[in-house]
């Protein structure tokens, strides 16, 4: 039995189909990325699985236990954790109180020297305000916001969008660390390479529509299906 499985999800916006019979699965420890051009239904798909777009047919499980409708924070307390594509810190308040607030309704958070240890960044500033940091720093406390939390499975939509690359770099070690520390992750990401680097196992999307399931190792095999659907030489 798999971490999450999805069976032929179909979602919507208004009357929009988007996503259609999407089958997933990711294994406990496991990074699986989702790849796809722009409008290929990968954002949506992560926000299907945590309930922000509410999916008008098929079966969502977490550790075998159907979740399929579940509300958002109900997820959240099972231990889903999605960093959207817009970060969504609060920029009002510090760092710490960014962490502070996310730890306040987990069951059993991280410790604050774990994460700033994870990210140093972080902890040199840690008293600004969210509004200060630069878009990198912003996504670093971003993934350390759901990381405090300790949630089994982290959802990660665009993290390296429009970053510079020492700072995709920074981000790129972040992540490997916390998939050799066991942390499950499904990352949705337009930096292919990227993206090949850190997964285990691929999907790539083309309009709403699972066109490939394999390894990155066999994915770069498929020249073709590269340049097809994700717009890639290799």
């Amino acid at each position: 039995m798999s971490l999450l499985e999805i069976d032929k999800l179909n979602s919507f916006y208004g009357d929009s189909h988007i996503l259609f019979d999407v089958s997933m699965r990711v294994e406990a420890n496991e990074v699986v990325a989702l790849l796809g051009r722009n409008g290929a239904g990968k954002s949506t798909t992560l926000k299907s699985l945590m309930g922000v777009v509410q999916a008008k047919s098929g079966t969502i499980r977490l550790d075998g236990r159907d979740v399929t409708g579940t509300a958002p924070y109900k997820l959240a307390r099972a231990g889903i954790q999605l960093v959207p594509e817009e970060r969504r810190i609060f920029g009002s308040l510090t760092v710490h109180e960014n962490l502070v607030l996310a730890a306040m309704t987990a069951d059993k958070p991280l410790s604050f020297d774990a994460v700033y240890q994870t990210f140093p960044r972080l902890d040199e500033r840690r008293r600004n305000r969210g509004k200060q940091l630069s878009g990198g720093e912003q996504q670093m406390l971003a993934i350390a916001r759901a990381m405090i939390r300790d949630p089994r499975i982290i959802l990660l939509d665009e993290p390296f969008e429009g970053l510079a690359p020492l700072i995709v770099r920074d981000l790129m070690r972040v992540c490997k660390g916390l998939a050799e520390r066991g942390h499950t992750i499904v990352i949705v990401e337009q930096n292919v390479h990227a993206a090949l680097s850190l997964a285990h196992r691929c999907y790539v999307v083309n309009n709403g529509h699972i066109v490939y399931d394999g390894t990155p190792e066999h994915l770069r095999t498929e020249r073709d299906l590269v340049e097809k659907y994700l717009g890639v030489k290799t």
